[in-house]
């Protein structure tokens, strides 16, 4: 274990560590009001690791192995001792997992044991990404006064509803996920996982989708059949949306995320929150997608999270720090989104041109979507392997993708902030949706996503004006490059497959192909709106911009 976290220390780069002698107190049984039992491990230096501020770290994927080399050792030998534990029901810890439903409740209990314990000191610092970080919010508006700050990674107050917007429904990515907590603990799950992620692909395509968790892993799952009977607004979810407690955070909180990350428009509703109610709370942003793992959350633990836990101030930054795709630069802002990119729009036009004058008549495009062979998901906000940036090239050449392209750019042109599309749209059949994604264009022709968003429509029969909801980005498109705009119906298996029936997701089994129009004439101006700031502005904007290597 000591050779993986070696080589993990290599990789990131990380700073060096106080000591390497370590010690681990496994299978800590920490008890719950109803008398289940958790278990947690305890790192620690074996010199002098009493008293040191404690990193509490709930997961439920395991304390063992890389889990504890990735995130428990690194914190434990640079000033911290180290308590990660198994949420209920998960690798060894009693009781049942019902996925975000029980952590509010657990997690403090949790701490309430852990203030009480003579090793813990006086500080304890909540630290972890993804649903480690969920369980952070679960808990943050009720924390003792020992808790000195939170870091939550790449997650958000709200786990998985985004996932189930009634007018978006994503699919890989919570179905995927139920299948890895559903096989995670069987014997050698590790070992299979490749075999079980081709099983789970192909499982995608069952019709109807309620049968897909049994042809995944052989059996149902309450998690994955409540993702496909009950959306976003349904009253299932309401234990697992802490955004409420969002305001009532009062210790310092600093938020990392990526610009390809599953969660982050939550992440970034979860900051604005703070930033408007003047809590002591920062943003990092980096290029990364969600299981990218880089030095900056053990950075950040270090800089923000001990020096809070010792009651001194972290060395200053601005609130905001944002890498600029593109420029490859990182830059700090005051706020979340900065101020001077006003929205601009680039309108589509005949002939597959973006420009920012307003279209003039013309005839409207079109195209034909088949779920049976649907528009394929390529790079982008997956869990997967195929994520993040990707060359889009073979995607755009489809004939169910619309691209619209700018002349090349003479100047560079940067955006940083929330993006959306007004995309003017009927369909042969009431039911259809529109994916809408932007593209960087390389002066090889090579294009390259940089955000992207659907929506579904219903009276999609009629012209109507589609709003889409992309990504937020911070971007630079170079001079030389180009601004491509793709139109689409789907991004599968990304997002389900719209069957233009109307039928439940969950239970249909007719697939309806559709004749797609897109308009673009004076009376129906279809677009994206973008945050736009020319790089001659700069000067006079008044925003903080320094450079930084991290």
């Amino acid at each position: 274990m000591n050779l993986i976290s070696r080589l993990i220390e290599h990789r990131l780069k990380l700073s060096p560590p106080l000591t390497r002698d370590v010690v681990v107190q496994r299978d800590l049984r920490v008890p719950m009001p109803d008398g289940v039992e958790l278990l947690a491990d305890r790192w620690a230096p074996r010199a002098g690791g009493e008293g040191l501020p404690t990193a509490l770290i709930r997961t439920p994927y395991g304390r063992r192995g890389p889990f504890g080399a990735v995130l428990a050792r690194p914190l434990a030998e640079r000033g911290y001792q180290v308590l990660i534990q198994s949420v209920r029901g998960g690798f060894g810890s009693g009781g049942t997992f019902d996925p975000m439903r029980q952590e509010r409740a657990d997690g403090l209990a949790t701490l309430d044991w852990l203030v009480g314990q003579p090793w813990s000191g006086e500080a304890i610092v909540l630290y972890g990404m993804s649903y480690l970080g969920h369980v952070q919010w679960a808990v943050a508006d009720r924390l003792p006064p020992q808790v000195k700050a939170i870091i939550p990674i790449v997650t958000e107050s709200a786990l998985t509803l985004e996932f189930l917007r009634s007018d978006g429904m994503s699919l890989e990515t919570p179905f995927g996920w139920g299948v890895l907590v559903g096989t995670q603990q069987r014997r050698l799950a590790m070992l299979r996982q490749p075999i079980q992620a081709r099983k789970t692909a192909r499982a995608l395509w069952t019709l109807p989708l309620n049968r897909a968790d049994i042809a995944a892993f052989g059996r149902r799952s309450e998690y994955v059949q409540d993702i496909l009977a009950h959306d976003a607004d349904d009253p299932r979810w309401a234990e697992l949306d802490h955004t409420g407690r969002v305001a009532d955070v009062t210790v310092p909180v600093s938020s990392i995320g990526g610009w390809y990350d599953i969660f982050l428009p939550g992440q970034l509703r979860d900051f604005r929150i703070l930033q408007d109610e003047g809590r002591p709370a920062r943003l990092t942003i980096g290029p990364w997608t969600h299981a990218e793992f880089t030095s900056t959350p053990v950075d950040e633990a270090l800089e923000f999270g001990l020096a809070h836990a010792r009651g001194e101030q972290p060395p200053r930054r601005a609130p905001v720090r944002l890498y600029v795709m593109g420029e490859e630069t990182w830059r700090d802002f005051e706020s979340w989104p900065p101020t001077g990119y006003p929205p601009q729009r680039f309108h589509l036009h005949s002939g597959g041109v973006l420009t920012t004058e307003p279209p003039a008549e013309s005839e409207p495009d079109q195209y034909r979507y088949d779920p049976a062979d649907p528009t394929p998901a390529v790079g982008g906000v997956r869990l997967v392997r195929d994520s993040g940036r990707a060359d889009n090239t073979a995607l755009q050449a489809r004939p169910d993708v619309l691209t619209y392209t700018t002349p090349t750019l003479d100047e560079d042109v940067e955006i940083i902030g929330e993006v959306g599309a007004e995309i003017w749209f009927r369909s042969s059949l009431p039911h259809a949706d529109v994916f809408v994604r932007l593209c960087d264009v390389d002066p090889a022709g090579r294009s390259w996503n940089v955000c992207d968003g659907l929506v579904s429509l219903t009276g999609a029969d009629e012209p109507r004006c589609a709003t889409v909801r992309l990504w937020p980005t911070a971007h630079r498109f170079k001079r030389g490059h180009r601004i491509l705009v793709q139109v689409s119906s789907g991004a599968f298996p990304r997002y389900a497959r719209n069957p233009g029936t109307g039928e439940a997701r969950a239970t249909a089994t007719t697939l309806l192909a559709a004749d797609q129009t897109v308009y673009h004439d004076p009376a129906r101006q279809s677009a994206i709106i973008l945050p736009v700031r020319a790089i001659a502005e700069n000067a006079s904007s008044g925003q903080s911009e320094i450079e930084h290597s991290m």
